[in-house]
C-alpha cells in the first residue's frame, strides 16, 4: 500500500508497480475487445496443420495483439523481407525478433507456429519497461538538482503514454525509445562540469550514444533526428579548437564524428540490404525505379508509392477527423518543444536549480527540442499524422512540459494525463478489434 500512498520513497518499485497494473488494464481490454474484426489476415500467423499450435491463451492474446503493421513486422521476422512494401518496417526490430526466436530454440525451447509473435510481444513489453527506468535517469541528468517526484512524473506518464496499446503490441515504438533515451542519458553522461577534464571515458559514451541512435533508427526512421545532439557537439568543439587547441577536444572531436557516422549508419545499413536485394542486374530482370536514383532509399520509394506519403498528400477533406485525432498531442508537441527551445532560466525556475547547474543540461534538452519540433512539422504536413500519438513515445520533451507545468499549479498534467488514459482504454478496443484509428 505504501507504493501508492507514498511513491517517491521508493520510485523504482512504484514505477514497476504502475507499468504492471496499467499493462495488465491494456490487455484485458485487447483480449475482451468483441470479434475477429474486418481483417483476419492475423490468422495466417497461426497456422492449424501439421505445425505445433500454441496454447489457446497464447493464441488469443497474439490474435488480438498482432494487429494492423504488428503483422508485417512478425511476417519480415519470421521468414525474412520478400515484398518491397515491406521495407517501411524497422529491420531492427524484425531482427531482433528473429534473434529472441533462435535464442529460444537454441536452448531447447520447441518451435510453435506463430511464436515470433509471442517473442515480439514480450519485447515490446521489456523495452517498453526499460525505456521508463531510462526516463528516469534521463530527467536528473538533464535537470541537475531536480526532484524525486518531478522524474517520477515524468516516467508515469511515459507508463501511460498516448501510444497506448501500441507499446504493448508488436511494434516499434517502445524499442525506439528505449534506444533513443539510453543514447541521451550516454550523451549527458559524456560531459562533466570542467570540458577540460575530460577523460576517454567520456569520449566513449559519447560515441556510444551515437551507436544507441543508430540502433534506435533502424527501428523508427525519426530516431535518426537524436543525431542533432552529436552534430551541435562536433561543431561546438571544433569552434572552440581555434581558442585552445587541445588533445583532449580533438578526442571528442573524433568521438563526435564516428557518433554520428553510427547514426547515418544505423538507417543506410537497412537502405544497403534491400539495394542488394532488389537493385542487383543479374538477380532482376526489370529494375525498380527507385535501384536508378542518386540516392537510392527503398523505404522513401515505399512511403510515397505505397502509402502516399508525400508534402500536403496527406491534407484531403476525408483524412480531416484524423487530423483531429492528432490535434492533443501536435498541440502538446508543439508547445512543449517551444518551450524547451527557450531559456534555461524556464527549467530552472522549474526544478529549483541553482543557475550554474542550470546550464548544464540546458543545450540538450533545446537540441532535443528541435529534434521534437522538426518531427512535429514533418508528420503535420507529409505523413499520416495520426501516427503522432504513438511515435511521441520517443520524445521526452513534452513529459517533461507537463511534469513543469504542474509543478507551477497548471492543471494541465492533470488533464494530460486524464486524455491518454481515455485514448488508451479506446484505442485498446478499437485496435484488438482490427478497427481505427491505428
Amino acid at each position: 500500500m505504501q507504493l501508492w500512498t507514498r511513491p517517491f520513497d521508493n520510485p523504482i518499485c512504484s514505477l514497476t508497480a504502475l507499468f504492471v497494473v496499467w499493462k495488465s488494464l491494456i490487455l484485458v481490454i485487447a483480449c475482451c475487445s468483441p470479434g475477429p474484426g474486418y481483417d483476419t489476415s492475423t490468422s495466417l500467423l497461426l497456422p492449424t496443420g501439421e505445425g505445433r499450435n500454441l496454447p489457446t491463451i497464447f493464441q488469443h492474446i497474439v490474435g488480438r495483439l498482432t494487429r494492423w503493421d504488428a503483422f508485417y513486422f512478425v511476417k519480415a521476422a519470421n521468414r525474412g523481407y520478400l515484398f518491397e512494401q515491406e521495407w517501411a518496417f524497422g529491420w531492427g526490430f524484425t531482427r531482433i525478433i528473429a534473434l529472441g526466436t533462435a535464442g529460444l530454440e537454441r536452448i531447447g525451447v520447441a518451435h510453435y507456429d506463430g511464436v515470433e509473435a509471442v517473442v515480439a510481444i514480450c519485447i515490446a513489453h521489456f523495452a517498453h519497461f526499460l525505456s521508463v527506468l531510462l526516463l528516469f535517469s534521463l530527467t536528473f541528468a538533464v535537470f541537475p538538482g531536480s526532484t524525486t517526484r518531478f522524474a517520477f512524473t515524468a516516467a508515469a506518464l511515459h507508463i501511460i503514454s498516448p501510444a497506448g496499446i501500441f507499446l504493448s503490441a508488436p511494434y516499434a515504438e517502445s524499442s525506439c525509445a528505449l534506444f533513443a533515451f539510453a543514447g541521451c542519458l550516454a550523451f549527458a553522461k559524456s560531459f562533466t562540469t570542467e570540458r577540460a577534464s575530460a577523460t576517454a571515458k567520456h569520449d566513449f559514451l559519447l560515441f556510444g550514444s551515437g551507436v544507441l541512435f543508430g540502433i534506435s533508427t533502424t527501428f523508427r526512421s525519426n530516431g535518426i533526428l537524436n543525431g542533432l545532439l552529436l552534430l551541435e557537439e562536433a561543431f561546438r568543439v571544433l569552434l572552440s579548437l581555434k581558442d585552445d587547441f587541445q588533445m583532449a577536444r580533438i578526442r571528442r572531436l573524433i568521438a563526435s564524428g564516428l557518433g554520428g557516422l553510427s547514426v547515418a549508419f544505423g538507417f543506410l545499413l537497412p537502405q544497403y540490404i534491400s539495394y542488394s536485394d532488389f537493385c542487383r542486374e543479374e538477380s532482376v530482370a526489370i529494375l525498380r525505379p527507385w535501384c536508378t536514383k542518386p540516392l537510392p532509399s527503398i523505404y522513401t520509394f515505399v512511403q510515397e508509392h505505397y502509402w502516399n506519403v508525400g508534402l500536403f498528400r496527406y491534407w484531403t477533406l476525408s483524412n480531416l477527423p484524423l487530423f483531429m485525432l492528432a490535434a492533443p498531442m501536435l498541440v502538446m508537441m508543439s508547445i512543449s518543444g517551444v518551450w524547451g527551445f527557450g531559456s534555461n532560466r524556464q527549467t530552472q525556475h522549474a526544478t529549483n536549480k541553482q543557475p550554474k547547474r542550470a546550464e548544464e543540461g540546458f543545450p540538450i534538452l533545446r537540441n532535443l527540442a528541435t529534434s521534437q519540433l522538426l518531427f512535429t512539422l514533418i508528420t503535420f504536413t507529409t505523413a499520416h499524422v495520426q501516427i503522432i500519438t504513438r511515435t511521441s513515445s520517443a520524445f521526452p520533451v513534452w513529459l517533461w512540459y507537463s511534469t513543469v507545468s504542474s509543478q507551477k499549479g497548471n492543471a494541465l498534467v492533470g488533464n494530460v494525463a486524464k486524455f491518454m488514459v481515455m485514448y488508451a482504454v479506446i484505442q485498446g478496443g478499437l485496435f484488438a478489434s482490427f478497427l481505427p484509428p491505428a
